[in-house]
């Protein structure tokens, strides 16, 4: 009997089901050990089981995707780099949501720790580092200290580490209360000659562990991750895992003087469900089976089990397959580097996962059922005007007329999620490396591929009360944005990764959100060539803690990355210099819908988002970068929330240059936040019409006030609203 009972299942984050289907393909019930090896293999954060089918329906390829989804991080082709071997950018977002709730310091700090590993474990030199925080209302008693601790562990983990933190973006809605989002994303170039994949192949050949010794933080971190919250979350503390940036630091110049010789057949960094879905992961890929002496791995605590170390998740860890008579010279460079090396078992042929310990066999497992055959679920969802009824958002209906439009626009600047992220970005080191060209505060982010006049641009987006109102526009919007943000700084977008963050998908509602927003994003991808390598998916994301099960707002956050081939030519959202002309690309209908103007005026969140015309979308980023090519453009910046007025102080705060506008229109047209739009500054008005594609002058740089018909608002009363938000909630 292995004592194994229905209330231990249930602990272990399994039902009935899926435990009744282990046992068959076992042909007997599990030990312990083997359950919980079951356990975080087929939970949610590591198998997918309730999005896989539908994240199959992904656009992954294109000419220049060297690797799309499967591996620790997506590659892409840059061109040639400057010793003339061909360089690739390797990416990947990362959610660590739950463990920030619970303990945001070393929730956050431990989410960038892990997505460093994923892109520097594929042989890459991590250059930036960018995250999507999603936090509650700003009142709610808990926030201000989850914000602290959430941005004092990404900034103490990333600067620390010596990779810039460079973008990203800060939002704010009580449907966060109980549960925040911290998604981390990061972006590293390799020559393309050494990337490295995680398949264990070679009978025989060792299994090495190196970084830090195993301890008891993390256990059952994958496990939590998978489930919604309930009262009792601060006794989940121990789940959370402990970062040592410094660590890691060591860990990756290791792991690179390592990948510069030819002793690595596979490597795999120890992530959620750490050697568990490491080796597990390794030995799937390669078609092979695997052996551990569980007496060899390194532990910083007396007396821990085969479970315990199967399950830790301490970080700062990576496994690796080593060809024969490479072990004493790759042992060498973890000594250098002061960091735990040792021998753990051998590739085999059975394909099993064999566990040994004090002499015994301790787990037996078939590879199969772990990885490739984890349950996959179609669960039932609503259709989307199905679900349209269920989020039961209010019509539109009548807009109440603007009475100041000066007075709203300094409210807008002053709200959360307007509201200069200085007091964030400034705990950030975003320099270290000095191949940052632009951070926090432009479209994109823009880092210089190191010995060339290439640069990355690099943006996260996703307006998630677009997609409560409708997940389909809101998938495509957010993918959409991206493209918008990279072709605004003058890069080509190349392709993206995701966090798709969703509550409990056994809800036909939330299903709903996760099947359309997907859609949507598919279909946005495909037109604007611009596809998935990589992503993470995060669902359970709500809370019972808050009152009647809480759950966040369907939250697909995109990463995108575009290259430009001369950095030199790169556009800002700053005005220049007095007397330029102002254009908008693009017509402005004034959609109300969903605005924060309405939202923040008004206290509505009603009406549908705006639609997203993705062949608009596409002409119009591909006419912004021939502009900025061509050198006619002094000045971009895409129209996102807000609308026109605010992007257009956005653009005055940056440079401290006011603008007059000629025409602005109403609230409607100065606060939509219709789509496909970019403001754009030229000395040359003249030249830069665009046949088949609205260009409209609706004013000219200069003064030291942003006014228009009706309006006048000093640059000086925009800053301190913009400035005020962080300052006083900080200081308060």
């Amino acid at each position: 009997m292995s004592g194994i009972t229905p209330e231990i299942v249930a602990d272990h984050g399994l039902s009935e089901d899926e435990y009744a289907i282990i046992v068959r393909r076992l042909n007997r019930e599990p030990n312990l050990v083997e359950l919980g090896i079951f356990s975080v293999m087929w939970s949610e954060h590591c198998s997918y089981k309730s999005s896989r089918i539908h994240l199959k329906k992904l656009p992954t390829e294109a000419p220049w995707v060297i690797c799309g989804p499967g591996e620790n991080a997506g590659v892409i082709d840059i061109g040639e780099g400057p010793n003339g071997v061909r360089q690739a950018c390797i990416f990947k977002m990362e959610s660590h949501n739950h463990p920030s709730y619970i303990e945001p310091y070393q929730g956050a700090a431990t989410g960038v720790g892990g997505i460093l590993r994923d892109v520097f474990t594929m042989g890459a030199r991590p250059v930036a580092n960018l995250n999507a925080l999603r936090f509650g209302r700003p009142d709610h008693p808990k926030m201000k200290s989850l914000v602290q601790g959430v941005v004092a562990g990404i900034g103490g983990y990333g600067n620390c580490v010596g990779v810039p933190t460079v973008g990203g973006e800060t939002n704010f809605h009580s449907a966060y209360d109980g549960n925040i989002l911290v998604n981390a994303m990061t972006v590293g170039v390799a020559d393309q000659d050494k990337i490295f994949y995680s398949a264990a192949t070679g009978l025989g050949n060792s299994i090495v562990y190196v970084g830090s010794k195993t301890g008891r933080d993390g256990i059952h971190g994958a496990t939590m991750a998978s489930a919604d919250f309930g009262e009792d979350s601060e006794a989940k503390r121990p789940t959370v895992q402990v970062g040592d940036p410094f660590t890691e630091k060591l860990l990756i110049e290791a792991c690179l003087e390592l990948m510069a010789t030819d002793a690595i057949v596979a490597i795999q960094d120890m992530g959620a469900a750490g050697l568990t879905s490491s080796s597990v992961e390794m030995a799937s890929k390669g078609g092979a089976g695997i052996r551990l002496n569980m007496n060899a791995v390194p532990c910083r605590e007396e007396g821990m089990t085969p479970y315990e170390m199967m399950l830790s998740e301490s970080q700062e860890r990576m496994l690796m397959v080593l060809k024969p008579g490479k072990e004493p010279m790759a042992e060498a460079i973890f000594r250098k580097w002061e960091l735990d090396f040792a021998v753990i078992g051998e590739v085999t042929d059975t394909g099993h996962m064999v566990l040994e310990f004090d002499g015994e066999v301790v787990c037996d497992i078939p590879l199969g059922p772990l990885a490739d055959d984890a349950p996959l679920y179609d669960r039932p969802a609503l259709s989307l005007d199905d679900y349209k009824v269920w989020a039961n958002v209010a019509p539109l209906g009548n807009v109440p007329a603007s009475t100041d439009i000066g007075a709203d626009l300094l409210k807008l600047m002053a709200c959360p999620d307007l509201a200069s992220r200085r007091w964030i970005w400034e705990q950030y080191d975003s320099q270290v490396g000095a191949d940052t060209l632009q951070k926090s505060g432009g479209d994109a982010a823009v880092v210089r591929i190191h010995g060339t006049k290439k640069a990355l641009a690099i943006s996260t987006d996703c307006t998630p009360r677009y997609c409560y109102a409708d997940p389909y526009e809101g998938g495509k919007q957010a993918v959409a944005e991206t493209y918008r943000n990279i072709s605004a700084v003058g890069a080509k977008p190349l392709a993206i990764t995701n966090c798709l963050n969703f509550a409990n998908p056994q809800r036909p509602e939330i299903m709903a959100q996760i099947v359309e927003a997907l859609r949507g994003m598919g279909e946005a991808c495909r037109a604007l060539d611009y596809p998935i390598v990589s992503g993470n998916v995060s669902l359970y994301n709500e809370s019972k803690a808050t009152g009647g099960g809480s759950a966040i707002l369907p939250t697909p956050a995109i990463g995108g990355v575009g290259l430009m081939d001369d950095h030199e030519a790169m556009a800002t959202i700053g005005f220049k210099s007095e007397g330029e002309a102002i254009f908008v690309v693009s017509q402005s209908n004034g959609h109300l819908g969903q605005s924060l103007w309405l939202r923040e005026l008004h206290g509505r969140e009603d009406g549908p988002p705006p639609p997203v015309d993705l062949a608009m979308e596409r002409a119009h980023g591909e006419l912004v970068r021939k502009l900025v090519a061509e050198g006619k453009l002094t000045a971009v910046h895409d129209v996102s929330d807000g609308g026109l007025l605010v992007a257009l102080t956005e653009m005055a705060l940056k440079s401290g240059i006011g603008c007059t506008l000629e025409q602005i229109g109403d609230h409607f047209t100065a606060f939509g936040e219709d789509q496909s739009r970019y403001i754009v500054t030229s000395r040359v008005a003249d030249t830069i019409q665009a046949a088949g594609i609205p260009m409209t002058r609706i004013g000219t740089t200069g003064g030291d006030t942003v006014s228009g018909p009706g309006f006048s608002v000093a640059i000086s009363a925009l800053r301190e609203a913009s400035e005020s938000f962080f300052r006083d909630w900080m200081e308060a």
